[in-house]
């Protein structure tokens, strides 16, 4: 059955503009970092993409890397734009990334052109697509000058391949750096993305205020802590086949942060939202952000995180317990 999609979806849907550029995106995101690989269901990758649209959801972010196995993840999201989201392109924003290792010898990993060009040309192969809407250099590399990856990314642009380039995962050094580079050429760096939760703050040491001078736009990854931030592990049990189960690091922020996390449940429960949900409106609150970065398994899980919209404002009381909460 062929695809209509919801009339009303940008009735629902807040939408930001991304620092001082003219690009909005919507404040919640989809990212396919997970569950969009060869292991998960086509019927259950087209679920998530297309309901999530009906709810006014319009940027969709992937890398090169995604899976498993890398790749797989712009394969799969490619199909499902062909087969029912063609029609409607001109209404997404389709991001890509390139800077984590995709193929053996020199060139296949890092910040260099040779690796950034012939990465752009993969992932545009691999998703079916003309261009993408933003291109990341998805870490900083050390051992590649920042003035060669800013012209490498530049003529990414030029070359039509995409509209707007953004970074990840950049130090404020770093970004500080390379701003300078993209300025000299004139290149529409609109976006950084970096981690950001109310357990991890780092980025307000500094990053924020240079991506805010310069007029970047800023969207957050891992806004629930790989589901520290929500009411999954209250009981102290981890689910089989969960995050904390299947990862040591995670398991270790678990046991880091579990009292943290039973003190904030029962302020969410005054607030008529879940774990996730207060934490996504608190990210929102802070001013910072044209967008949140959300993952998921399945759609209800981006439906209650679409809700945090329902109520993004805090006291200063809220705000104050909250730090004295994960800050201690």
């Amino acid at each position: 059955m062929a695809y209509n999609a919801d009339p009303s979806r940008y009735k629902q849907m807040k939408y930001n503009a991304c620092g001082n550029n003219g690009l909005y995106l919507p404040a919640i995101s989809l990212g396919l970092w997970h569950n969009f690989g060869n292991e998960a269901t086509m019927q259950n990758m087209q679920d998530m993409i297309l309901n999530s649209f009906d709810l006014g959801i319009t940027h969709f972010d992937i890398a090169n890397n995604y899976g498993p196995p890398a790749g797989a993840a712009e394969e799969n999201f490619g199909k499902i734009l062909k087969d029912q989201l063609k029609s409607y392109r001109d209404e997404l924003i389709i991001s890509t990334k390139a800077g984590f290792y995709m193929w053996d010898g020199p060139y296949g990993d890092g910040g260099s052109k040779k690796y950034l060009i012939a990465s752009i040309d993969q992932s545009l192969k691999r998703a079916k697509l003309e261009y993408f809407d933003i291109f990341y250099h998805h870490r900083a590399d050390p051992n590649t000058p920042a003035a060669e990856t800013a012209a490498a990314l530049d003529q990414i642009v030029r070359q039509g391949k995409a509209l707007y380039i953004g970074t990840s995962n950049y130090t404020a050094e770093q970004a500080a750096e390379i701003i300078i580079e993209f300025e000299k050429l004139g290149t529409p760096y609109i976006i950084h993305q970096p981690i950001y939760n109310m357990l991890n703050r780092g980025i307000e040491n500094g990053l924020v205020d240079i991506l805010k001078s310069s007029g970047v736009g800023i969207i957050a990854y891992c806004p629930l802590a790989q589901g520290l931030l929500t009411d999954k592990y209250l009981n102290e049990q981890i689910p089989q086949n969960s995050r904390a189960d299947r990862s040591k690091y995670v398991a270790q922020e678990l046991d880091k942060n579990i009292d943290k996390i039973k003190l904030l449940k029962p302020l969410a429960q005054a607030r008529n939202q879940t774990m996730a949900q207060m934490a996504i409106a608190w990210l929102l609150n802070t001013g910072n952000l044209t967008s949140v970065l959300i993952g998921a398994s399945r759609f209800s899980q981006i439906a209650e995180n679409v809700a945090a919209l329902n109520n993004t404002k805090f006291s200063q009381d809220e705000l104050d317990l909250i730090d004295r909460i994960v800050l201690t």
